[in-house]
């Protein structure tokens, strides 16, 4: 899942997650005119396109370093009501459902009922 040698330091959604997370007005505008912030920093459109429904797997094979990734879901789904099923976790299970398997095969948090596969 780790993507470190393929972050594109040049990428304009890098640095407009380092923003955002500082700025309590650029969230609220994150929530309200996602696209005009985006346009603001100078992100191309397959990013914009990315972030409309943040996918973990796109966003890392465009660039965009692993450790953002958590605070642009939070920033996109909220932080409340916070479960195992909330969609920023529920994200990388979606986008990475062969490693998530992998890793929580037999635990209690695993996805899979008993004659899943």
């Amino acid at each position: 899942m780790g993507n470190v040698e393929r972050v594109d330091k040049t990428l304009a959604t890098n640095e407009m997650v380092y923003y955002l997370r500082k700025s309590p007005e650029l969230q609220r505008r994150w929530c309200t005119e996602r696209a005009a912030v985006c346009r603001e920093f100078g992100l191309t459109q397959p990013e914009i396109q990315a972030l409309e429904n943040p996918d973990p797997r796109i966003l890392m094979d465009l660039g965009v370093h692993q450790y953002l990734v958590p605070h642009i879901l939070r920033l996109t789904h909220g932080t409340s009501n916070v479960t195992n099923k909330h969609p920023s976790l529920t994200a990388y299970a979606d986008a990475f459902p062969r490693e998530t398997d992998t890793v929580l095969k037999g635990t209690k948090w695993s996805t899979k009922k008993d004659g899943d596969g």
